[in-house]
């Protein structure tokens, strides 16, 4: 008789939801280098950049905060930490831009600012836990620092006068 044995290799246990969080981060990674070169332009003074914030009507130094924030919030994305944080940033950015391209520009451009305002959304929303670990960071109360011995027996000195 003829007997074969079949070994079961262990299979490493998948990450929580780890081709979806691959997918968000591909399309991060997509999204901040088309925002790090939205951003160029507009600090770069390109004419175009320069025209459209004209007729705005804002002044142009809403063009270098818009760039400003386009520019930090590229980077953002890129960093696991500040990633959702970056993204409501984003989000709230195209909010505004889908505003301005309706309001004042009249301009068809809101078929390409209200998907990104979503896919910013999404993604802030699926990183709400590093928004909210982020909160946590920097709100949290620090100890304060203990004085050095020298600062405590000169005290201790004074005290005793």
């Amino acid at each position: 008789m003829n007997t074969t044995t079949t070994t079961a290799t262990a299979r490493p246990a998948a990450r929580p939801g780890g081709c979806a969080n691959t997918l968000l981060w591909a399309a991060q990674i997509v999204l901040a280098a088309f925002f790090a070169f939205a951003a160029v332009p507009k600090l770069a003074g390109a004419h175009t950049a320069v025209t459209m914030f004209g007729q705005i009507g804002a002044g142009q130094w809403l063009r270098y905060l818009v760039g400003t924030a386009e520019l930090a919030g590229a980077a953002g994305l890129l960093i696991p930490q500040l990633a959702g944080l970056a993204a409501a940033g984003l989000a709230a950015d195209m909010a505004g831009a889908s505003i301005i391209n309706a309001a004042v520009l009249h301009s068809a451009a809101g078929a390409m600012t209200i998907p990104l305002f979503a896919a910013f959304t999404l993604i802030a929303a699926t990183r709400r836990a590093q928004i909210r670990d982020l909160a946590a960071a920097v709100t949290r109360r620090r100890q304060p620092l203990a004085r050095p011995q020298a600062f405590r027996q000169n005290d201790q000195d004074r005290r005793r006068s």
